[in-house]
């Protein structure tokens, strides 16, 4: 009868404070390609524009100066600096965990997700006092709000949280002098 052999990377334990540079540069890659991508629908269409792609999809240049579904959007203005302190302070706590050390890969690659998404979006609302969206899923007349890379990344992210908070726990990582 053969052996199992373990996953040696998955089997290894795993400490985020190691990773923390590399954890920082994919959070800012994925910053810099959602402003890539909103760069371009800006770049491309005129607001309001929509460009037809399938039956049940469309890409169009809207602004949402609220949050999801459009939160807050008619607050009066100060939801804006609301949600950049609330993305800049997610932000700064997140990386600061992952400084001290996360465990869990899927955690892991939940933070850095959260990262970029917020500040994709801050970088919005400080550039332009709201967020470009471009993502438009439809079906028979009725539209999902729409969305973009930024968003994605935060669902996404917390859909990785929620498979972490599943994982075997592990000790924590302890601080070195």
């Amino acid at each position: 009868m053969a052996e199992a052999v373990p996953l040696a990377p998955l089997a290894q334990p795993f400490d985020s404070r190691r990773h923390w540079r590399a954890c920082l540069l994919l959070a800012a890659a994925g910053l810099a390609a959602d402003q890539a991508l909103k760069a371009l629908v800006v770049s491309s269409l005129d607001l309001g524009e929509q460009v037809f792609v399938t039956s049940w999809f469309n890409i169009v240049h809207v602004l949402n100066p609220g949050a999801a579904f459009s939160f807050l959007a008619d607050a009066g203005g100060w939801q804006r600096w609301f949600f950049v302190g609330v993305g800049i302070a997610v932000s700064v706590l997140l990386a600061g965990l992952l400084w001290r050390g996360v465990a869990n890969r899927l955690e892991t690659a939940a933070y850095v997700g959260l990262i970029a998404g917020a500040l994709g979006n801050v970088a919005d609302r400080l550039r332009l006092g709201a967020v470009v969206d471009y993502l438009d899923l439809h079906w028979r007349g009725m539209h999902w709000p729409a969305f973009n890379l930024a968003d994605i990344l935060v669902v996404g992210s917390a859909g990785l949280l929620v498979l972490a908070s599943f994982a075997p726990d592990r000790p924590a990582p302890q601080p070195q002098p």
